[in-house]
């Protein structure tokens, strides 16, 4: 759920891989992003909307990840995704590190984008562009690139 800049790259890498991907998003424009080769399906709607999900093929997914800009909207999808829908494996994106930490005690597995950037900035000036450079290579994998 969410077809923002994380969202739509993951869908396209997903997608690329061979896996069947469903994106919901409540903007038609947020689709754009896919680009017109994109094979998986597009359903406009809100991703805490049951019946939303149902329509994204909840029901039988293997996984579902929700990246909007909302920790509500996110944390609220993932709890539907995982108790209602029974999705194995769920993962949610939280930007408050307090919250992300609440949620994960709770049993929800989320990540949050302010310790990650933290943790490598830390690095950085800790121990210098390089290390911070292997931490971030860690993270992002071959896309990052070294200082890029």
């Amino acid at each position: 759920m969410g077809c923002g800049r994380v969202g739509s790259v993951l869908a396209k890498d997903l997608a690329a891989a061979g896996h069947e991907v469903t994106v919901v998003d409540t903007s038609r424009q947020a689709f754009d992003r896919l680009g017109s080769r994109f094979p998986g399906r597009m359903v406009l709607g809100n991703g805490i909307d049951q019946h939303v999900l149902e329509e994204a093929g909840a029901p039988g997914a293997d996984w579902f990840v929700s990246v909007t800009n909302g920790d509500n909207r996110n944390i609220m999808s993932a709890q539907i995704a995982k108790e209602i829908f029974k999705i194995p494996r769920v993962m949610t994106r939280i930007y408050d590190p307090i919250r992300e930490e609440v949620y994960r005690e709770m049993g929800l597995y989320t990540y949050c984008p302010t310790l990650v950037g933290a943790a490598i900035a830390k690095t950085y000036f800790e121990q210098g562009p390089e290390a911070a450079d292997r931490a971030r290579q860690e993270v992002v994998g071959a896309r990052g690139g070294a200082g890029g």
